[in-house]
């Protein structure tokens, strides 16, 4: 009976993925509150051109993330093209570069690259629907020196746990694994001693040293570095707009930004997100049709 019980629960789980998403989560509900002022994005219709458009990605990267969600946003279906994270020769023979996230547009024979512009042209273009419905960035500088403030911390909670679930797309095969492992150092220890500057002198840190540091920061217990995240997220809650855009006015580039880094954080088992951000986290899902990583978080 027991194991019954637990198949339908994991059914039931993993049944959401195939759902229409449900209308957004709402916290902000009061007798007296603006209903204007936190309101939900209001969908375009859904927008499906003869030629899809492409976007090819990274799963983990968030710059790649932030052109999924501005499609997502603007209803635009579109190709995802995860490439493998030691593929070379597909972004280079694209863009000439080993980068990501790269567009294409094939209706018009036009490829580009950079998420910001990426998105610029999207909403500029009146055949992914009415232009201008993401807002600018409004500048936000207490948001900004929240991320900068923990950088470290989640370069030392993520990175390895990206490898170690061998679920992300990317990292499917040992090579697409050890090719970032390669190229990503762990703190406390900088990229120009990580990877070294391609001379005798500096030849970087052997493979086997950065695979041991993987390992290691993959076993050591998390609890004290859990304790500073969680409690930056309860910070962060206090920045938070609104479960439906994070600045006052709607949902703008401020978004797009916020989202696309928070959304690597639920790779991490333990993370506790205060009610209205992990609203938020659930609602801008749905809207940009970007899963989180909760049912992979280590």
């Amino acid at each position: 009976m027991k194991l019954q019980i637990l198949a339908l629960t994991s059914l039931l789980v993993s049944s959401t993925a195939f759902m229409v998403p449900a209308a957004p989560i709402r916290t902000d509900v009061s007798l007296f509150a603006s209903t204007t002022e936190t309101s939900a994005f209001v969908q375009g219709p859904r927008i499906v051109r003869d030629e899809l458009p492409i976007v090819y990605v990274y799963d983990h990267c968030p710059f790649c993330v932030r052109v999924r969600l501005a499609l997502g946003f603007k209803n635009v279906k579109h190709n995802v093209h995860f490439l493998q994270n030691d593929d070379i020769p597909t972004p280079t023979k694209l863009i000439g570069k080993k980068i990501a996230p790269i567009f294409a547009i094939p209706e018009d024979d036009f490829i580009m690259g950079e998420s910001l512009d990426i998105i610029e042209k999207i909403d500029s273009d009146e055949r992914y629907g009415a232009t201008g419905q993401v807002l600018p960035a409004t500048g936000r500088k207490d948001v900004k020196a929240w991320q900068k403030s923990v950088q470290i911390l989640l370069r030392t909670l993520q990175r390895p746990r990206y490898v170690a679930t061998g679920l992300l797309p990317e990292f499917q095969q040992l090579d697409g694994r050890h090719a970032f492992i390669k190229n990503h150092q762990l703190p406390p220890y900088e990229k120009p001693e990580w990877k070294g500057d391609g001379t005798d002198e500096n030849p970087g840190m052997p493979m086997e040293e950065k695979l041991k540091l993987y390992a290691e920061a993959m076993a050591k217990d998390p609890a004290p570095l859990l304790e500073d995240l969680n409690a930056k997220l309860i910070e962060l809650d206090d920045m938070v707009f609104s479960e439906h855009h994070c600045s006052e006015g709607g949902i703008s580039m401020d978004d797009v930004d916020l989202w696309a880094r928070l959304r690597s954080i639920t790779i991490i088992k333990g993370a506790q997100w205060p009610t209205k951000l992990r609203a938020y986290m659930e609602n801008l899902s749905a809207l940009g049709d970007v899963p989180l990583y909760d049912q992979m978080a280590l």
